[in-house]
């Protein structure tokens, strides 16, 4: 049973990161390269305040790492098999997205 609720928080916890549309684009992001917070900032187009208190939710969820370099930090995935499982997700959103045989999905919004 542990490891059943240990499975569910890992889960919960990727969840939560995915929640949010700058941390989407963060992992999207660092999933094709490790950055320095300056350039995620630059690029993402939001300041570093913001940029750094998403960081700071990732870090806790355990899904990027914080590698200094000299005097700087760069951000990088945790795992790399993280960046396998954000390109499983979005193609398996996208796949169930085009497939429309649920009858009340137009009614209910619901898929």
């Amino acid at each position: 049973m542990l490891t059943l609720a240990a499975d569910i928080e890992v889960l919960a916890r990727f969840g939560r990161a995915l929640a949010d549309p700058i941390r989407c684009r963060i992992l999207l992001a660092l999933r094709e390269a490790p950055a320095h917070p300056a350039d995620l900032a630059d690029t993402l187009e939001i300041s570093r305040t913001r940029l750094s208190n998403h960081l700071a939710c990732l870090r806790d969820c355990g899904l990027v790492v914080a590698v200094p370099v000299g005097r700087r930090t760069r951000y990088e995935l945790a795992d790399d098999r993280l960046g396998h499982a954000l390109d499983d997700l979005r193609t398996a959103v996208v796949a169930v997205e085009a497939d429309k045989t649920c009858v009340d999905a137009d009614e209910k919004g619901c898929c």
